[in-house]
């Protein structure tokens, strides 16, 4: 009797050990991530930016996390690209989703291209996990018009298309294909970026808005969007083509308020966006995603 009391008291024991490892078992740093983007984008919509302590805590989870917390390593057989493949796919691991904010992966190769595309009404973060990466980025000039006056002077873009003035905030390119219009952006990043590196977060009008990813190294990507892109509410994910700021007459630069958007040696800082369909070289492939398991909540 004796000593099945206490075989009984060691199991009480044993048992409320269990208990207490239990309630202060670690949370994971994804965990951690799904539950600030829960809290962050619960009371935000379609360009509404979240708080600016909220986007901090946000970057402040997300510059702390390394490849360790999603599962994810350079030698992963995603990275290998064969010799035959002129344009790399790129992997998409999906982690979790709702109508307020997405979270998944990027895995780009070496020399794998995401090219040029908007975030419409969104606020993203990125956070490059490992890896080198090339990303350039645009914001819209939105107070600047190009001259609608019908003798405005055209000129040849690299591809022999003629370049004329439009409607205010476009520009007509008028070529074999017929007239295209473009819209006029400011260069916002132009850098190599390598990690461990700082979170990038862009905003619906600022921030780079626009960007494309070109992979230098073997390089994986946390994105946070917030919302999600959704086709049915407007936010269609729409690629671009870029065309220099000098292929139009020096009338054409000129702001709402009369004045030159920028002089001779800023000219570089600025290019024409045209619309194009989702580019035939572009591979995104999704795959499953083997990381610490997210506790999706109601």
């Amino acid at each position: 009797m004796f000593m099945n009391n206490i075989q009984m008291g060691m199991g009480n024991m044993s048992s409320e050990r269990k208990k207490r490892r239990t309630r202060h078992k670690k949370v994971t740093a994804v965990q951690k991530l799904y539950d600030a983007c829960r809290d962050v984008f619960a009371d935000c919509g379609p360009g509404v930016v979240p708080p600016a302590d909220a986007v901090q805590r946000l970057k402040d989870i997300l510059n702390g996390m390394t490849e360790h917390d999603v599962g994810v390593q350079p030698n992963m057989p995603f990275f290998k690209v064969e010799e035959t493949e002129e344009f790399p796919k790129i992997t998409y691991l999906h982690l979790t989703d709702c109508d307020k904010f997405s979270i998944g992966i990027f895995l780009l190769p070496p020399s794998g291209v995401i090219p040029l595309h908007n975030h419409p009404q969104m606020t993203v973060f990125s956070k490059l996990l490992f890896g080198t990466m090339h990303i350039k980025a645009y914001d819209w000039v939105d107070d600047v018009a190009s001259s609608s006056t019908p003798e405005a002077e055209s000129s040849e873009s690299e591809t022999g298309t003629s370049v004329i003035s439009g409607e205010a905030g476009t520009s007509v390119i008028s070529g074999e294909a017929g007239p295209v219009s473009v819209r006029l952006a400011k260069l916002k990043v132009n850098s190599d970026f390598a990690a461990p590196c700082d979170t990038s977060i862009l905003y619906p009008t600022d921030g780079g808005n626009m960007h494309c990813f070109r992979a230098i190294t073997s390089c994986a990507v946390l994105d946070v969007l917030g919302p999600p892109y959704c086709d049915p509410e407007g936010r269609h994910c729409q690629y671009y083509r870029t065309h220099p700021f000098t292929n139009f007459a020096a009338d054409d630069k000129q702001g709402t308020d009369g004045k030159r958007v920028a002089d001779d040696e800023k000219t570089k800082d600025y290019a024409w966006l045209e619309e194009i369909d989702k580019p035939a070289s572009l591979s995104v492939v999704g795959a499953l995603y083997n990381g610490p398991n997210i506790v999706e909540k109601e």
